[in-house]
């Protein structure tokens, strides 16, 4: 199961989600699951990256669900452009193989969320739910790779490290909390701030680190002496 635990009721805006699938049948259930759960709207679908660019282009979904296996496209490879179509969505992943090399190029290009198609469905909402209200829905194995397959930190070079030295207290305060798992909710009240607060703050740390994401800033984190791994 992947930790922190999603929440278990409705998410507190209505997620709205484009919904990428090449499988007929696939699409079907998946459109009808998500359909019926409040809260949640999708606002396309697509069968090919194409299609879904254009989509995500006009549509500007919070949530892009995407299928990886998407007949031999190399959709993983895509999703840096899909997110650069829609800047404020988030990626999740759905997936029917079971291919850690495969699940790790999708982190590496932005995914921050990963679903199997034999799970649960209800594990799909959840997952929706946990990386739409800030937070990350991955396997520990694969959060343990990501951080475990960086090098050790070094002095980062003179363009980094005055990015760095840009970061305010209350940034660099935001950023060990984020690489422990905390939603932007649980370090609203850790800190003291309210959500939007939060999210204000890890536009500008993604801004002036030039990260794309929270998995990328964790790892940034990590790599730089920003934050120490969370095990």
């Amino acid at each position: 199961m992947p930790t922190p635990a999603a929440p278990s009721g409705p998410p507190a805006s209505p997620m709205r989600v484009l919904l990428v699938e090449d499988h007929p049948i696939v699409l079907v259930g998946v459109y009808m699951l998500l359909a019926t759960e409040p809260g949640i709207t999708v606002v396309g679908t697509a069968a090919t990256v194409a299609e879904a660019l254009g989509l995500a282009t006009h549509t500007q979904p919070d949530l892009i669900l995407l299928d990886c296996d998407l007949g031999g496209e190399p959709a993983a490879a895509r999703i840096p452009a899909l997110l650069e179509a829609a800047p404020a969505a988030r990626l999740v992943v759905l997936t029917g193989v079971r291919d850690p090399e495969a699940h790790r190029q999708a982190v590496r290009h932005g995914a921050l969320g990963l679903v199997v198609k034999a799970q649960a469905p209800a594990m799909l909402r959840q997952a929706l739910v946990q990386v739409h209200t800030g937070g990350v829905w991955l396997e520990p194995p694969l959060v343990a790779w990501a951080l475990r397959a960086l090098p050790p930190p070094a002095r980062p070079p003179a363009s980094e490290a005055a990015a760095i030295t840009r970061l305010t207290a209350r940034e660099r305060e935001v950023i060990p909390l984020l690489v422990a798992g905390l939603r932007n909710q649980d370090i609203a009240v850790r800190l003291g701030l309210r959500a939007g607060t939060v999210r204000h703050h890890l536009t500008a740390i993604y801004a002036k680190l030039g990260v794309p994401g929270r998995v990328a800033l964790a790892l940034y984190a990590c790599q730089h002496g920003l934050a120490q791994p969370p095990f």
